[in-house]
């Protein structure tokens, strides 16, 4: 079965940086994401990248965060710099065969899903 694998978690001071990565068991030619929860709060859509490297993001990352992705390797990047402690949650890479569409952020719309890795800013 297909599997995601993220890693790269840890815990940060604020204003220090992670770069999470995101193995996959295969290629996915569509969409990618990553997404983030903290307990008692929805899952939220933060970087999305589709297989033409278009990126987009979440107001509350966008300009400290870089989703990208290496396709001969399956893999999947997230470079997080500037870090606060709101950024403090579990991080999940997603993915799904379809485009990302205008509702990627939308947790519902992943088929594929990682275990998580903690990030904890101080």
């Amino acid at each position: 079965h297909v599997q995601l694998v993220e890693s790269g978690g840890g815990s940060v001071q604020a204003g220090g940086s992670l770069r999470l990565s995101c193995a996959a068991s295969k290629y996915f030619k569509y969409c990618m994401s990553w997404f983030r929860q903290v307990p008692g709060k929805e899952r939220e859509g933060i970087a999305t990248i589709d297989t033409g490297e278009t990126a987009r993001y979440a107001g509350s990352v966008q300009g400290r965060f870089t989703i990208s992705r290496d396709n001969v390797k399956n893999t999947l990047y997230l470079q997080m710099d500037s870090l606060v402690p709101e950024d403090t949650a579990v991080y999940y890479c997603a993915a799904k065969d379809i485009w990302c569409g205008a509702l990627w952020y939308s947790s519902e719309l992943y088929s594929y899903w990682g275990q998580g890795t903690q990030v904890t800013v101080s």
